[in-house]
């Protein structure tokens, strides 16, 4: 792919995609609500004045702040990094675009996973401490509550009986709740607990109290072992750590297991509280979920095992949107390429896209990412000492629907899967490559341990000349894709399809809140759409402008799982299921997701609760989850 190369070399040569059929505007912003969303969540602002007069002076700023981290040529980086910034074609985290350059004392990352919740007031109430000053700064949180002992058992050095991980959970609530982590911004949180857990029914429960953890993403830690039990009808062990029970523990006469538990790498031994069905548990969770549209399920133990860190980290939690499972203080750093920008001839007989311009564009978007690293400020000195450690990264998609669409293809059919799968292979391939050079120059990661890292399930499957570059210089980054929700950079960038999912509407309503403080109604009409409508006016839409309604929810897993083998983190993914769906059929959705090999599952069906998401063209029923944590102002976009 020499033509890549000479991208790199001289950017200007190669403006590609739909800007080259088009011709570039001198107005980026096709509608007022992308216009919206950078002037109230990605301006820069001092003293309450803009100081970016144009989303242009944005770019700059950000490419200038990122080429100020190379060692030669930062004129020459500053343009490249400006030439894929510049037509949507790269839309870095949005507290990239908001922070960096600014030399606000703010974190560029958007989410992170804090550290072991200590079973004791003195651990919970330092735990708590630590999240207010992440989402103060920005960011989101995730946190494993499984550590905390279950409720009723006794709290030896106070003589009462513990509350339990749900009750502290509504302390981590009121603080979310009342804590504004930037003006336009509220902070998002995700809650996991293990399925083995002594109170995992009153976790999965928590949400049918309309007033309960709004605040919260909710999902359980679903291993092999349970998912084993569920098929074989076994009864299933919920368990505890014995160390909780007193030193020497006083366990006598109860059954005692090993388990690997949340904060440890090896087995401890830990006591069986009780015993439920498992395949009542496994129903427990999938009617809250068909009822509340939570919790989510993780499957863990895979999570673990495609660990490139297996080695050294035990995932027990995500981000709050789940595309990016974390150690404790992991924190995500993360892009989207636009493939939208990439077609060319759109809706023609020659349309295609230029994967050649995909590969240059990933080359030049994972060395900004991995210069946020060293630009960015942390909360936390623990969190500091993670990224720099790993410098994880998560390069992913957005824009993938409507990219099918100006392909002329249906996002179920098979050629759709295929095109999408062959543009995230490339997508792994050319940031691992890229990562491998830099580690030439700039070296490894510090966390790096060449034979470990090398049997990893993930680095497995690369290809053999990328598992021989990193044997032969090491990697850069630990882990590089990811495909986040994107939602918010996605309406910015003039209302493309958010990462992989189907096209909602084509056609709605968006509710933003303006630089006034105040909610303000958009039309927000679909990318494609306004494309096919602008080339062919008088012509009926063709069949591939599906909708996500239109779609079984087979179809989005299918989609899901022809990525997932190319994502070394992990995928958000919302499965939409129509409200009167069979609940023995929604049940099979998270059988099939597991034995389609995804991380996990997570599903939305209008309920009483959340009630429903955004639909087209009705400005009564724009909640856009404002009940939940991933709505316009939360989500990791």
């Amino acid at each position: 792919m020499l033509q890549s190369w000479r991208c790199l070399q001289n950017p200007r040569k190669c403006q590609t995609g739909t800007a080259t059929v088009r011709g570039m505007k001198s107005d980026p912003f096709e509608i007022e609500i992308s216009r919206q969303i950078w002037s109230s969540r990605y301006c820069y602002l001092r003293a309450g004045q803009p100081v970016d007069q144009s989303v242009e002076d944005s770019w700059q700023r950000v490419a200038q702040a990122l080429a100020d981290q190379e060692e030669s040529d930062q004129a020459g980086w500053r343009q490249r990094y400006y030439s894929i910034l510049s037509d949507f074609r790269f839309l870095p985290g949005g507290r990239i675009l908001a922070g960096a350059g600014t030399g606000y004392d703010v974190t560029l990352f958007n989410c992170f996973v804090m550290g072991r919740i200590d079973d004791s007031m003195e651990g919970i109430c330092d735990s708590l401490k630590e999240g207010t000053l992440t989402m103060q700064q920005g960011g989101g949180v995730g946190y494993d509550f499984s550590t905390l002992r279950p409720a009723g058992s006794l709290a030896r050095r106070v003589g009462s009986m513990a509350s339990g991980p749900v009750s502290f959970m509504r302390v981590w609530d009121s603080m979310c709740a009342t804590l504004v982590s930037s003006a336009y911004r509220r902070g998002a949180m995700m809650a996991t607990l293990r399925c083995d857990h002594p109170d995992i029914e009153q976790f999965i429960d928590a949400k049918r109290d309309p007033r309960e953890l709004r605040n919260f993403n909710l999902s359980v830690l679903v291993s092999d072992d349970f998912m084993q039990a569920v098929q074989d009808d076994l009864p299933w062990p919920l368990v505890f750590p014995e160390r909780a029970f007193g030193d020497p523990p006083r366990s006598e006469g109860r059954e005692v297991i090993q388990r690997r538990w949340s904060g440890s790498m090896d087995a401890v031994p830990c006591v069986v509280i009780r015993k439920v069905g498992a395949r009542q548990l496994w129903q427990r969770i999938m009617r809250a979920t068909y009822d509340m549209a939570e919790p989510g399920v993780l499957f863990v133990d895979r999570i673990n095992q495609q660990n490139n860190l297996h080695y050294r980290e035990n995932i027990s939690a995500t981000n709050p949107c789940g595309e990016i499972p974390l150690p404790p203080y992991g924190a995500c750093n993360l892009g989207s390429v636009n493939l939208t920008r990439l077609v060319q001839s759109p809706f023609t007989p020659a349309a295609r896209l230029d994967f050649d311009a995909l590969e240059s564009t990933v080359r030049i978007a994972l060395r900004m990412l991995d210069h946020v690293i060293d630009l960015s400020r942390f909360p936390l000195d623990l969190q500091a000492e993670q990224a720099r450690g790993t410098r994880r990264v998560g390069l992913g998609i957005t824009g993938l629907a409507d990219t099918l669409i100006m392909l002329g293809l249906h996002y179920a059919d098979e050629r759709a899967r295929e095109l999408a799968a062959s543009a995230m292979r490339l997508i792994r391939d050319s940031a691992y490559r890229e990562s491998v050079t830099l580690a030439q120059a700039k070296g490894a990661f510090p966390f790096y341990d060449r034979d470990a890292f090398a049997a990893s399930g993930f680095v497995r499957g690369l290809p053999p000349d990328i598992r021989q570059g990193i044997l032969d210089h090491g990697i850069r980054n630990s882990h590089l894709t990811a495909i986040a929700p994107a939602g918010t950079i996605s309406l910015f960038a003039n209302n493309v399809s958010s990462g992989i999912e189907p096209v909602f509407a084509l056609q709605s309503q968006r509710r933003v809140r303006g630089a006034d403080g105040e909610y303000h109604l958009h039309a927000a009409s679909d990318y494609a759409w306004r494309l096919w409508q602008q080339s062919h006016p008088d012509e009926a839409l063709p069949g591939y402008f599906v909708t996500a309604p239109a779609l079984k929810p087979s179809q989005h897993l299918e989609m899901q799982s022809a990525l997932q083998p190319y994502v070394d983190s992990a995928i958000s993914k919302t499965i939409n299921v129509p409200a009167d769906y069979d609940f023995d059929a929604f049940k099979d959705i998270y059988q099939q997701a597991y034995r389609l090999g995804l991380k996990g599952c997570t599903s939305f069906r209008p309920n009483e609760v959340t009630g429903s998401i955004l639909t087209a063209g009705d400005a009564q029923s724009m909640t856009e989850m404002e009940t939940g944590c991933c709505n316009l102002e939360r989500e990791s976009g």
